[in-house]
């Protein structure tokens, strides 16, 4: 009896159990991808939040941008306020052995970080409501309550991180590969919004002082470096950096296509479309040389000598690319639609009072300021790049 035939249907109906098995093990659960748009959402508003205060001023807390904004909070709080009750309440074994307990609730830890981002989010609207109420528009990008928003989107960021990577590093096959891409991408839209951070710093005409360094040092290796510890991705870095620069260079070619009128004085410049952000920076060239001294440092991609090195090679190339082309943004060469040289806010005096089209000198007094200043960024990035791989490392080991 030992050598009797297994009947077809037999193998048939195991082979389509097997094919099941399979397709349940590569789907990604709906609240990560709820977190995935969340994140997403996040920087689109933002950007868009920008570009309307630019365009046309702040002339209403309801303006959908920042509406897009604050849906991220509501996404981020609903996949999370589910990832924990069920976990709480259900009786799922697999879903409690895979959580942390945080006042006698259990869920991923991603779960809890991206909720304390969604509630810090939400709270900041009333609150950034009230200050514009109180003091007017905003002098600068990072006021009070926009730190607070910005808490908010980064806990988030992180949320989402923590929790594709414990589900990255339970996965295996068709399912870590998703996951995988998936984490580029997050990756990605993190580069985006760290940009979007810096933009006070890493405007045009500071492209040749050491404040625009300075702001880069610090801006995307945490980001770069930590999610190129966990990625078996080829170029890791490279994808995360294209991401950010084809996103920005797709607004800056169709904000333009939307017309747009302001609604607060004083109006310098003579709107009637919405005003995009600037080019983005060469953040590919520097992506894709630590790419290549990822593969070449291998397993001990994460040391304090690969940190220092990265650092160092982060920077330079860096500089080594941005510094001639920020040469060519301000020649008549870039002044078009492709790079976007032309556009100005409705409150920008640009070719009225001052010429848009030199590099400040207000920024490096003198030759030693400069050089002190570069100094400190390198610094900077060395440190900053010592936080990416210390942050990557402990990604790897994030199961729940």
């Amino acid at each position: 009896m030992g050598n009797a035939a297994v009947p077809a249907f037999d193998l048939g109906a195991r082979s389509r159990t097997d094919a099941q098995e399979v397709t349940r093990a590569a789907a990604i659960p709906w609240y990560v991808w709820c977190l995935a748009a969340a994140v997403t959402s996040d920087a689109m508003g933002g950007y868009w939040d920008i570009s309307w205060h630019i365009s046309i001023g702040r002339d209403t807390f309801w303006t959908p941008a920042h509406m897009m904004v604050y849906l991220a909070g509501i996404l981020a709080g609903f996949a999370s306020g589910y990832m924990i009750l069920s976990t709480t309440f259900g009786s799922s074994k697999q879903a409690k052995d895979a959580s942390v307990s945080v006042w006698g609730f259990r869920g991923p830890l991603g779960a809890f970080v991206a909720a304390w981002g969604g509630i810090a989010m939400l709270t900041s609207a009333p609150f950034d409501n009230w200050w514009h109420n109180a003091y007017g528009l905003d002098v600068k990008i990072i006021s009070l309550p926009h730190s607070i928003l910005a808490l908010g989107e980064f806990m988030i960021t992180l949320g989402a991180i923590l929790l594709i990577c414990a589900h990255l590093n339970r996965a295996s096959g068709v399912a870590r590969d998703t996951l995988d891409r998936l984490l580029l991408y997050i990756g990605g839209i993190a580069t985006f919004g760290a940009a979007l951070f810096v933009l006070e710093s890493t405007w045009t005409g500071a492209m040749h002082s050491s404040m625009f360094y300075y702001a880069v040092a610090s801006a995307f290796p945490i980001v770069l470096l930590g999610i190129s510890c966990i990625s078996k991705a080829r170029w890791p870095m490279t994808t995360m950096a294209a991401i950010y620069m084809g996103l920005f260079i797709f607004f800056l070619w169709t904000y333009p296509l939307f017309p747009a009128t302001p609604k607060l004085g004083p109006v310098y410049q003579h709107i009637t479309h919405m005003v995009p952000l600037w080019f983005p920076m060469l953040l590919i060239f520097p992506a894709f040389a630590l790419d290549l001294l990822h593969e070449q440092y291998g397993e001990k991609w994460g040391t304090w000598h690969s940190a220092i090195v990265a650092g160092v090679v982060y920077l330079a190339v860096f500089i080594a690319a941005q510094w001639p082309f920020a040469d060519f943004l301000m020649s008549p060469a870039a002044r078009n639609w492709v790079f976007g040289t032309t556009y100005f806010g409705y409150n920008n005096p640009a070719n009225l009072l001052y010429d848009p089209y030199q590099f400040s000198d207000r920024l490096d007094a003198t030759r030693a300021a400069f050089a002190y200043g570069m100094s400190a960024a390198f610094i900077k990035a060395i440190i900053f790049c010592g936080i990416g791989l210390w942050l990557g490392n402990a990604l790897r080991k994030v199961q729940r």
